[in-house]
């Protein structure tokens, strides 16, 4: 019998939550500051605990969660998920972000086709004057 969890380190939490994807990337993510526990900046090895909220930003999004749950094993993305809340602002604000992003790339210009040779060499001969 496995005896009930008090606190599981926060690297390994946000590995078995599927935050990040390897426990090397969420290590990086925290030591980089990109992951703060309770409003400070954590290292690695600190302990996560229930009802302790985490600031996450991964991929320029960011989550604001409480930990509902402690997991040291990484298992299916449906229980992941019932490891944590995410906050309705958090939600709406990262939407909104994402809808801001998409609306920015929809203005960009892209071409058809890739420039084939001889347009290669006019765009070098144009950016070397």
């Amino acid at each position: 019998m496995a005896a009930e969890l008090t606190s599981v380190r926060l690297d390994k939490w946000l590995w078995a939550s599927r935050f990040f994807k390897t426990r090397k990337d969420a290590v990086e993510a925290i030591s980089g500051g990109k992951v703060h526990l309770n409003g400070a900046r954590v290292k690695p090895s600190r302990n996560v605990q229930i009802n302790d909220t985490l600031e996450i930003t991964r991929n320029n999004e960011k989550y604001q969660v409480t930990v509902l749950g402690l997991n040291d094993k990484r298992r299916p993305a449906k229980e992941a998920q019932l490891l944590y809340e995410e906050g309705e602002a958090s939600i709406k604000a990262r939407e909104s972000e994402r809808e801001i992003r998409r609306l920015n790339n929809a203005s960009v210009t892209r071409p058809d086709k890739k420039p084939n040779k001889k347009e290669r060499r006019q765009m070098d001969k144009w950016r070397s004057q």
